[in-house]
């Protein structure tokens, strides 16, 4: 098992689940909130975009180069409003996702012997290793795919008649 070649591999499929799962959505869709109040599509990918500039890259960058570093602050719930993430045009977003990803990436590639013990003492958090944050990032992908996932689920719940998604199985 190599950290680094798992990494990039699973990072490296993000950009393509996440235009695979919104793919062809009007834009009323795009924007549409659930009735939980939970994010729209448009919403988790700026989010994920969001991410992708100021969270997790940045701060195991910061952690791998000088983990006494102070990592800039972030507030991602609070950036959905703050940021109009409903209001941005889509293909934008989902553009900006999917470059800053393959930047992202790149870096990734050009690591040599990563110092994957190197610990961020987070304040909330506790220790963060390299190792710890790059597992994080990963796995906070494959949370936002269940979100949008999720989402695609209701808006076709939204558009059918009750009874009518019963053949296709359980959610």
């Amino acid at each position: 098992m190599n950290l680094l070649q798992d990494s990039i591999r699973d990072l490296s499929g993000t950009p393509a689940a996440v235009s695979a799962l919104v793919v062809g959505v009007s834009d009323e869709d795009w924007r549409r909130r659930p009735t939980d109040g939970s994010w729209s599509l448009l919403e988790i990918v700026h989010h994920l975009t969001d991410e992708e500039h100021e969270d997790f890259p940045l701060r195991l960058r910061l952690t791998l180069q000088d983990p006494a570093q102070p990592w800039p602050p972030i507030d991602p719930p609070a950036w959905v409003t703050e940021r109009a993430y409903n209001e941005a045009d889509p293909a934008t977003v989902l553009h900006d996702f999917v470059a800053t990803r393959e930047a992202n990436l790149a870096w990734l590639r050009d690591l040599v012997e990563p110092a994957w013990d190197n610990t961020y003492n987070h304040p909330l958090a506790g220790p963060l290793s390299a190792r710890r944050l790059v597992r994080s990032w990963r796995a906070h992908d494959l949370l936002h795919l269940r979100q949008l996932l999720r989402r695609r689920w209701q808006l076709l719940e939204t558009t059918s008649e009750p009874g009518d998604l019963d053949y296709a199985g359980s959610w």
